[in-house]
């Protein structure tokens, strides 16, 4: 009952009363990002969510389009703005997934959406992420984050899945307040996101 009604209400209702006291911020953040990167401040992407069904992820943008001689995307550390890390570092960039929320495409907590091209490299275990709505935060958020490795994202997803209750959401909700305060795993070690997937198992295989 919980995970099929009682999840979906509360979520709605605490991203409508979100977005509506956090308002002030969210328009501050958009002017902001608008005169620092002289461009839009919303950053879409196309992301798999529950059942691996494709969906826009609204974040704020907080790197520049900047690309190599061949057209493709530089390094995250060449991409970031000053004005963009402070941005991700107080988590400020993922109010807008609010929305997300709002219509049914995203959780509060839940793991988090990846790239749609991490689901062919996916195990069948590590594809069990996707049996539920993508989150805001989640497990693996409050418990490590960016300094996890992907397997160990994985387990905790999959743990998430396995595992989810009202009291794991409340208790992932409270951690993850602690988490933006202290701003505790926004990088990976010498990376300042986190390498892709891709990336990762290539440098694991070799």
């Amino acid at each position: 009952m919980y995970q099929t009604f009682l999840k979906p209400l509360i979520d709605f209702i605490v991203a409508l009363t979100g977005l509506i006291i956090l308002f002030p911020v969210f328009i501050l953040v958009a002017l902001v990002l608008t005169f620092a990167n002289k461009d839009n401040p919303f950053f879409l992407q196309v992301r798999p969510g529950k059942n691996e069904k494709l969906f826009k992820i609204i974040k704020f943008k907080t790197m520049k389009d900047a690309k190599d001689k061949h057209g493709i995307d530089l390094p995250d550390d060449q991409r970031l703005t000053s004005v963009g890390r402070l941005v991700r570092k107080t988590s400020l960039d993922e109010i807008p997934q609010l929305l997300n929320v709002l219509k049914g495409d995203m959780s509060l907590i839940g793991p988090r959406p990846l790239l749609p091209e991490y689901l062919e490299l996916y195990t069948p275990y590590q594809r069990k992420r996707h049996e539920v709505r993508p989150g805001i935060t989640g497990w693996a958020a409050v418990n490590g984050r960016n300094t996890l490795d992907w397997n160990q994202k994985f387990e905790l997803d999959v743990w998430y899945v396995k595992n989810i209750s009202f009291g794991l959401d409340f208790k992932i909700l409270l951690r993850t307040i602690e988490k933006v305060i202290t701003s505790e795993g926004v990088s990976a070690e010498g990376h300042p996101t986190m390498p892709r997937f891709s990336e990762y198992l290539k440098n694991k295989n070799k």
